[in-house]
């Protein structure tokens, strides 16, 4: 044993190494480049800010530091959107942010919070179960049968703890969450309140607090938000990529971020293929060909940025096990496949016409074309 190596004090024995996690908070990720960026801003910051406003939109947009430190970009998309969203959180409004699946709303909202205050963690996971407790507070009900209601049998959501500590709580797919569950927000939103009458009290927001909510407006009539919390929001539109380049760009670095953490090779010889997959995408998405020429059937699914990033990672997951470590076209057919057909029936015949209409055509693309056909069937 080195006299370096750590010891498990209990045993004596060699301390494990702590396990590296699966995929770390953006705040942990990133934290060289907010620590460079912290040191490099000589902005003004809100209140219990870690970064200025300009700063947190440099995090999030990417560049170079006066140091040559490189930012790399979070968000490929307009400046301006950014821009706004941040702002936003400086005032007292709380922003929504609204769009399609796909649309990295859940990756915008999480490095918000990291560059703003330093914790991403702060999250409430809407569903269709979400309880109030979530947005408000619960009752640890050992101690409440054995003292009654009091602060430390008090268990505080995450907005509550936000509240207290002047920081940024997350609120994911909004308008999955039941409607009254929702409106349990507006009092927060509009007094930065939280009412606690079980104490006869309340918890009141400290500057540097606001909330970040998503919502996938393709849930819209699910839960949609009464006009009184719409109200409480700010809404920014979160569009899909306005170009190809743009999303290869974004697929191609999200891909090498999550093959990086997973120990898998690195996509960059598989580049056509993973503008194969963004084209296809794209074509079944608009429901045209990308020269115009030729219309196409769209299938139910939404084909989002996320979902081709997902088919590329586990494409690159096939090539690096049961491959040469090379993304090709086998790699990536079977989870295009999974990835269109979501209705046996209807979307398989859009996706075999578009099979036989535009890729069996196009130059370049016969080995793309036979590896789709032989996983269609």
């Amino acid at each position: 044993m080195t006299q370096s190596q750590a010891t498990d004090p209990a045993t004596g024995q060699p301390a494990e190494e702590p396990a590296a996690a699966l995929r770390p908070h953006a705040e942990d990720a990133f934290a060289a480049e907010l620590t460079a960026l912290a040191a490099a801003d000589d902005r003004p910051r809100p209140e219990r800010w870690r970064l200025s406003p300009w700063a947190v939109a440099t995090y999030l947009l990417g560049g170079e530091l006066e140091d040559g430190t490189v930012i790399t970009p979070k968000y490929v998309g307009p400046r301006r959107i950014v821009e706004v969203a941040v702002t936003t959180l400086a005032t007292d409004r709380a922003l929504l942010l609204l769009g399609v699946p796909g649309t990295a709303k859940t990756w915008v909202s999480e490095h918000l919070a990291a560059a703003v205050s330093g914790d991403s963690t702060l999250l409430v996971q809407g569903t269709a179960g979400t309880a109030e407790e979530a947005m408000r507070y619960g009752w640890n009900y050992a101690q409440l049968l054995a003292h009654g209601p009091s602060r430390d049998a008090l268990v505080p959501s995450p907005v509550m703890r936000a509240m207290e500590r002047g920081m940024t709580a997350r609120v994911e797919e909004l308008t999955r969450i039941p409607a009254d569950v929702q409106d349990t927000l507006i009092t927060v939103l509009s007094e930065k309140t939280l009412p606690i009458p079980e104490l006869a009290g309340e918890v009141q927001a400290v500057r540097g607090f606001n909330v970040i909510a998503t919502a996938n407006d393709r849930d819209r009539g699910v839960n949609e938000l009464s006009s009184a919390l719409r109200r409480r929001f700010n809404t920014v539109v979160l569009p899909l990529p306005e170009t190809p380049e743009a999303e290869v760009e974004i697929v191609a670095r999200r891909v090498d971020q999550l093959g990086t953490s997973l120990d898998l090779p690195s996509p960059a010889e598989g580049f056509d293929e993973i503008r194969r997959v963004v084209t296809v995408f794209r074509e079944l998405r608009d429901g045209v060909t990308a020269d115009g020429r030729t219309k196409v059937k769209s299938p139910s699914g939404t084909l989002s940025t996320a979902e081709a990033i997902s088919v590329v990672t586990g494409g690159l997951a096939l090539a690096a096990h049961f491959g040469d470590g090379v993304l090709r076209a086998g790699d990536v057919a079977a989870g295009i496949l999974g990835a269109v057909v979501r209705d046996p029936a209807a979307d398989r015949v859009v996706w075999q016409e578009y099979l036989e209409a535009v890729v069996r055509e196009r130059e370049g693309w016969k080995d793309f074309y036979r590896a789709c056909r032989e996983v269609t069937g």
